[in-house]
């Protein structure tokens, strides 16, 4: 029997992630470093503690000297205690859960408890906050109201900068959720049908990555059919086959937090014509990008040679996004590769090459991982092939 779990982010390399993140303080003249996290993009608190929270919220501190402790609510002291990797937890009212219960009895660590064990003293401090798009108003009140002389100031752009570039295990975590991934894409292969249903198909998918050691989804399984594949984000729905569908797979597995995602479209059927054309040249794009990864190119020069290629081939309506984007514990993370960007690609920066074309009726994403190396990229998942087309 396989043992699974034994793939995953090792204890110290916690302990050494916060160290990072300290000397990034000590840089940038910070004397705290919060950052939030919820059930939906867990990433950053759960980067430091490996904790994943339901229902409530989370939050991270860490102190210039590297120590740290996750914070989180009212019904979590025991799960945060359980799984996280840090040995100091705090409850905070801050991090309830969205039906807002007041907890009149509880009697809730502050800001202040959790700042006086790591070390953090003074009234005049100056304060990052990261994860600012999923810090709630009531949890920045709280912070202010805890700290009111204090400096608030964003430092989304300290987690970018460390979590950007993967260690080994991470690029391992990755590695093996592609393989779950492409399990899972190939038993749908195997299964579909005309008049199944695309929340059929994505029972299928779920069945096979838990089967094989997968602690969840990577994203909400994406299988769509004809007009629902022009949605760059979607879910599934009840909509049945019909033969000579387009339909578009981006099934995913997360293994430790880390969340890894193949995407590509097959056919029930033969795919002619105008619709060929589209899907075949969006598998064109895909691999002219792979074409230009490698460590040293700036990622903006990408970006703008990738949105050309579409215009001189004649796509430019059929254009939506850019060539690539940042992956790792969230399946779509910073930094994304745009026309506005302003850094080179690094040696184990993670990314999707992620290659959607849409079209009035229809479109297709051609998804797959990679690792930036010196001379190209680490093809983390299986390697994409051409288009199937299924007889059925």
């Amino acid at each position: 029997m396989t043992d699974y779990g034994t793939i995953r982010i090792p204890d110290q390399e916690y302990k050494e992630r916060a160290r990072r993140a300290a000397e990034i303080m000590q840089r940038e003249g910070l004397d705290a470093l919060i950052v939030n996290s919820n059930e939906s993009d867990y990433a950053n608190a759960r980067y430091f503690s490996g904790y994943w929270p339901v229902f409530e919220r989370c939050g991270v501190a860490i102190a210039p000297t590297g120590e740290a402790a996750l914070m989180v609510g009212p019904e979590s002291k025991e799960f945060g205690a359980d799984r996280s990797k840090t040995d100091k937890v705090f409850v905070l009212k801050a991090y309830r859960e969205g039906a807002d219960p007041s907890y009149p009895e509880l009697k809730a660590d502050t800001y202040q408890d959790v700042f006086k064990a790591l070390g953090i003293t003074g009234k005049k401090l100056r304060i990052g906050v990261a994860s600012y798009l999923d810090t709630s108003v009531v949890i920045m009140e709280a912070i202010k109201d805890a700290f009111p002389e204090a400096e608030i100031v964003r430092a989304d752009s300290i987690m970018v900068e460390l979590r950007s570039i993967k260690s080994v295990n991470e690029i391992n975590c990755l590695r093996e959720g592609y393989r779950i991934a492409e399990l899972a894409t190939r038993q749908v292969i195997t299964e579909i049908r005309p008049g199944m249903t695309e929340l059929q198909m994505v029972g299928v998918a779920q069945r096979v990555i838990y089967e094989n050691g997968a602690e969840y989804e990577g994203l909400p399984m994406y299988v769509f059919s004809e007009a629902s594949t022009r949605h760059a984000i979607s879910r599934s729905g009840y909509r049945k086959f019909e033969k000579g569908d387009i339909v578009q797979l981006n099934l995913s597995a997360k293994i430790d937090g880390y969340s890894a995602s193949i995407g590509y479209p097959i056919v029930l059927g033969r795919l002619e014509g105008r619709r060929r054309e589209v899907v075949m040249f969006g598998l064109e794009a895909h691999r002219w990008t792979q074409s230009q990864v490698k460590a040293g190119v700036p990622a903006a020069d990408i970006a703008r040679e990738f949105y050309k290629y579409y215009v001189d081939n004649g796509y430019k309506d059929n254009f939506v996004y850019g060539p690539l984007h940042g992956t790792g514990m969230i399946e779509v993370e910073a930094p994304w590769v745009e026309t506005i960007s302003d850094y080179e690609l690094q040696p184990n920066m993670t990314f999707q090459i992620d290659t959607f074309i849409s079209s009035d009726t229809f479109g297709v994403r051609w998804e797959k991982g990679i690792a930036v190396t010196e001379t190209g990229c680490d093809i983390l998942s299986p390697e994409i092939g051409t288009l199937y087309e299924l007889e059925v």
